[in-house]
């Protein structure tokens, strides 16, 4: 099988290029050629263009057809179209990469399925996302061509704290100082590995029962914010956290953009249904838990001082919040 990433070396789509190699796909990475954090597996061949800049896509690509084109850095419909235009004729499969976060915002009812309502007021990314959906599944209907939507939730690797601040929460953690958790920490969520999510990804491309067809992939593992939080910290060495909890609504006041994150996305609890998945795809399991992937993300931390960078700006604001929370309730 012949496949072409348009990316290829991002947080999700590295564990999947390498999966994909391994199991013996033809594979070939579009991208500017620049210097990634995360190398190309041996064996694939690298082709140079700017997907934002097409006629360098086609000359980069000649004759080349696939059985499966994967755009891991799509999301707007402009962009979309500029797909449609390259690669119809051009493969027998395109996977578009959307997002869970597009489906109903408040949430209606668990555990989501695919057949969930796509919906979001409060984050533009999600909006763009539907609308590229729309288009694409469209393009199913009226011109043949051959789409596969794949709607990953929050997924991680080895580079990738599962909050905003990044280190400098770490940071807080190990200096004993408060630690701001939106909502109450209740909340229900889902942290996918990055390697977890390639089995079930690598396992649709190629499949024509896929063509026309929605999937979420997911861990099964589900854990509140407090937890999450928890488990960080322990795997940091900071046994004892101080959390403290403050509304999104309360954090969007502050920061916009992060408030819209939240409240288009992590303010709502999310269990996910995966049987569609496995059922194309049946040896699925995602098997990584999240108390071992949150030591390797510490651990990737741990071996380079400089990765370990604190955010003095946003240390502040969490402060500012945590503050205004607890001079608004004492218990906070």
């Amino acid at each position: 099988m012949r496949v072409l990433f348009i990316g290829g070396t991002g947080i999700i789509s590295s564990a999947c290029s390498q999966l994909a190699v391994d199991r013996g796909i033809e594979l070939f990475l579009l991208n500017r050629g620049e210097t990634s954090k995360r190398p190309v597996p041996e064996g694939v061949e690298v082709l140079i263009g700017d997907i934002r800049q097409p006629q360098t896509v086609l000359e980069a690509l000649g004759d080349l057809t696939f059985d499966a084109v994967v755009d891991w850095i799509v999301f707007t419909e402009p962009q979309v179209e500029t797909d449609l235009m390259l690669f119809k004729g051009r493969t027998d499969q395109y996977v578009f990469i959307s997002s869970a976060s597009a489906y109903h915002k408040p949430v209606r009812s668990l555990p989501i399925t695919e057949s969930t309502p796509l919906h979001n007021p409060w984050w533009q990314y999600s909006r763009d996302k539907i609308a590229c959906e729309a288009r694409l599944m469209r393009a199913y209907r009226e011109e043949g061509f051959p789409v596969t939507v794949v709607r990953p939730s929050h997924t991680y690797d080895q580079t990738l704290l599962p909050f905003r601040g990044r280190y400098t929460v770490v940071d807080r953690m190990r200096k004993g100082k408060p630690i701001l958790v939106p909502g109450d920490g209740t909340t229900l969520w889902v942290l996918t590995h990055h390697r977890d999510f390639a089995k079930a990804f690598v396992g649709l491309l190629g499949r024509p029962q896929t063509l026309g067809e929605a999937y979420h992939i997911t861990s099964d593992e589900v854990l509140t914010w407090d937890q999450i939080y928890r488990i960080v910290g322990r795997a940091a060495g900071a046994e004892a956290l101080d959390l403290v909890h403050a509304p999104s609504e309360m954090i969007h006041a502050y920061d916009s953009d992060w408030g819209s994150a939240l409240l288009g996305d992590k303010t709502h609890s999310v269990v996910f249904d995966n049987t569609k998945v496995k059922r194309i795809v049946p040896d699925y399991v995602a098997s990584i838990p999240f108390t071992q992937g949150a030591q390797e993300i510490i651990d990737w931390y741990a071996a380079d001082p400089a990765r370990q960078e604190v955010d003095a700006a946003w240390d502040r604001l969490l402060d500012r919040i945590i503050a205004a929370q607890r001079s608004a309730w004492p218990e906070g």
